[in-house]
Order: C-alpha cells, then structure tokens, then sequence
C-alpha cells in the first residue's frame, strides 16, 4: 500500500494532500461495498463498511495511526458525539418512572458484563488493571451499530426500542467510568472504589456541558423550523463545539452530548425528527467512523494468544448481556423470549468501546498498550459480528419490515431504491 501510494504521489498534486484523496476513495469504495452487501445479502450495510476498511488496514493503509490523535480522533468523537446525541433524544426519563425494571435490566448486564469480563480475564493471566480497563470497555454496547440494523431492516417494536435505550444506558456507564479511570491511570493502579471523586468530576463537567447545549437547543428550536437546513447545520456546529468543549474541560466529549440529548428530549418532549439534511450529515459521519474503526482495529497484533483472549471475552460478554437482560425480565413489559433477543441485539461493539480504549493509551502508554492488543481485535470482531446477530435478533422478533430476501431483490432488474 504504502508503495503504491508513493508511486501515486508523484504523478498527483492534490491541493488537499494525498491522505484526502485517499480517505475521499476509500469512503467512495465503503459506500458502494454497504449498499451491495445489504442489496446481495441482506446484511446491514455497516458490515460492508467495516469489510472495506479491515481490508485497507491489513493491506497497510496509513490514513489512520494508532493511536488516534489530531483530526482523526476528532472525527471520531465527533461522529460518536452525533450519533449518542440522538440516541439521547430517544430516551424520555418518565419511562423510567413508570417502569423502573428497565433501570434494573440495565444494571443488571452492566454489572454482570463487568464482573463476568474481569473474572475471565483474571482467570487467563491478564494483570488486574488490564483486565478491569477492558471489563469496563466491555460493559458498553454500541447504538450506532444497532441503531444502523434497524434502519436498514425497518425494524420497529419494543425489541427493537429496549435493546436501544439498553445500549444507551451501557454506553453511558462506560463513559464515565472508563473516563474517570483513564485518568487516575497515570497516578498509579488505584482501585475502582477510589474513582468516585473522578467519576463525579467526569459526570458533572459533562453535565454542565450537556445542560448548556440542550438549553441553547432548546431556544433555537423555539424559533426555527426543525425541518431546516440551517436548524441542522446549527446542531451539528453546536455538538462540535460541545464535544471539543467538554474534552478540553476534563469531561467527556460523547457522555456530554449523550446527556444533552436526554436533557433536551425533558425540555422539548414533544416527538422531534433530525431534518433530513442533519440526517445526511449524520450518516456521513457514521460511514467515516465504522471505516476508521476498522481501519485502525485491523492494524492489530493478530497472535494466537491473543485470539484466545478476545474470544474468551467476546463470548463472556455475550452470555452476560443475555443473562442480565433476563434476570430483570420480570415486570419490565417484555416477554422472556424478547428478552434473550434484546440481548442479543445488544452484541456489538464499535466506536465507543475504540474512544474509550484511546483513552486509556492516551492516559498510559504501558497499560494502555495492553488493553488495546486485546480491545481491538475484539471492537473489529464485535463490529462486524454482533450486526448480523443484531440483525437476527430483530428478524426473530419478527419486527422488521423488510424481509430477508436478499435473493429475489438481488435478482431484481431494476434499480434499488434506499430509504
């Protein structure tokens, strides 16, 4: 690859530089590989996503150096920051209120994820606060990634809707505590009962930075048409800004914007839809970000030793998420069969769990590197594998619209039209 492009080099000037016009084709391929994956197959178009950048990481493409640093862990965060934003936009806090056994649900697979993950990781060798960094990595579930199979499966129903506000949740323990524990890394392996200062300090900046977003949302919504252009350019400037914000403050860039969506839904409870320019720019930004994850997870050591570690982890993970959801099944509105296809659903792991991890080599070189020769092989596995156990999941639950026919509508003469 990287012979290739020198080659190209001298023949092309771009005024861009040459790592914008690789980015600029390698997304153009991701495109293309999404939509004949879904069209052939069936499958959700994040795994051709992901197919595309694995292979252009292990062919040895150098668009995106671990560890993520500058603009390239900026967009990362950006596009996790947009896609928890609206994820947060789904969850009412009455709900709760009203049916507190999903707090528990929620509890319930985080808590045994993190348990479950750290005690197999302690049973295989794995230093402690190797194997309690990636226990917590593990804890969060990825809602691009679902959120992405139910778009592209029409999935609708309360399958669908509990493994999200679930994954949502998860992803949002996992940020302030992975947060807060990457920090106090460099001060030595301080145990997770002494992270609550931390924890706290993580949790209120962001907060504080959540708070100001949904209410400046809120004011603008008053006056603007949700349907707008301008309405959608104002939310993505402002969720940029927010994210940088919070990183710089000491907060948590995508738990701010997470938070903002919650708080913005209390302020504004009326049903709001992202206008379709936002969701254009949204699903950009998603597509950049399954690439990049991929990219940069391909680029791991790939040793037998490892490939036990991740699968030992991987199927840890599985059975607990499962395990959890079911525990606090009872009264939460879902029958047991749903429950084990929510948890299922709840099986990928992606851009968050690949921030968090940056995190912690950021905050440590040494332990860091060690959570990362594990976490991402697992984050590329779980990438690919876990949307099409999603995917399973919500056509066993029988709430997908489309149906699985990937060989009448890929024999189909005419154009495919997408949602």
């Amino acid at each position: 690859m990287n012979e290739i492009m020198a080659i190209w080099a001298e023949w092309i000037k771009p005024s861009a530089g040459l790592p914008t016009v690789q980015w600029s084709i390698l997304l153009a391929l991701a495109a293309a590989a999404g939509h004949l994956v879904n069209r052939y197959t069936g499958l959700p178009k994040v795994i051709g996503y992901s197919a595309v950048g694995t292979f252009a990481g292990l062919a040895g493409f150098t668009g995106a150096a671990w560890p993520l640093q500058g603009t390239g862990l900026f967009l990362l965060e950006l596009g996790v920051a947009v896609v928890l934003f609206e994820a947060g936009g789904r969850i009412p806090l009455r709900w709760f209120r009203h049916n507190p056994m999903v707090l528990v649900q929620s509890l319930a697979e985080s808590t045994l994820t993190y348990f479950g993950v750290y005690w197999l990781l302690g049973l295989m060798g794995v230093p402690a606060v190797v194997a309690e960094s990636l226990a917590l990595v593990a804890m969060a579930a990825s809602p691009a990634v679902l959120s992405r199979v139910a778009i592209d499966t029409r999935a609708a129903g309360p399958v669908t809707e509990r493994a999200l506000v679930l994954s949502t949740l998860s992803t949002l323990y996992a940020l302030t505590l992975c947060s807060a524990r990457a920090g106090m890394l460099p001060r030595g392996e301080a145990g997770l009962s002494d992270t609550l200062l931390p924890v706290l300090v993580v949790l209120g900046l962001s907060v504080v930075v959540a708070a100001v977003l949904a209410l400046v949302l809120r004011t603008a919504l008053r006056v603007m048409s949700p349907t707008s252009e301008n309405t959608a350019i104002l939310l993505l400037s402002l969720i940029a800004a927010g994210a940088a914000l919070a990183s710089n403050f000491g907060g948590s860039a995508p738990l701010a914007a997470l938070l903002g969506g919650m708080l913005l839904k209390q302020l504004n409870p009326r049903p709001w839809s992202w206008p379709r320019q936002m969701g254009t720019a949204s699903s950009m930004l998603t597509m950049l970000m399954f690439v990049l994850v991929s990219v940069v997870a391909a680029q791991a050591d790939w040793s037998r030793p490892v490939a036990s570690l991740v699968l030992g982890l991987v199927v840890v993970r599985m059975i607990a998420k499962v395990a959890g959801v079911s525990l606090g099944n009872a009264g939460s509105g879902t029958s047991w069969r749903q429950g084990l296809w929510v948890g299922c659903a709840m099986s990928p792991m992606s851009s968050v769990a690949l921030l968090l991890v940056s995190q912690y080599v950021a905050a440590s070189s040494s332990i860091g590197g060690q959570v990362a020769v594990i976490a991402l092989p697992a984050i590329l596995l779980m990438e690919m594998l876990g949307a099409v156990l999603a995917t399973v999941a919500l056509y066993r639950a029988g709430e997908c619209s489309r149906p699985w026919s990937p060989v009448v509508r890929g024999a189909s003469t005419g154009p495919v039209h997408e949602s």
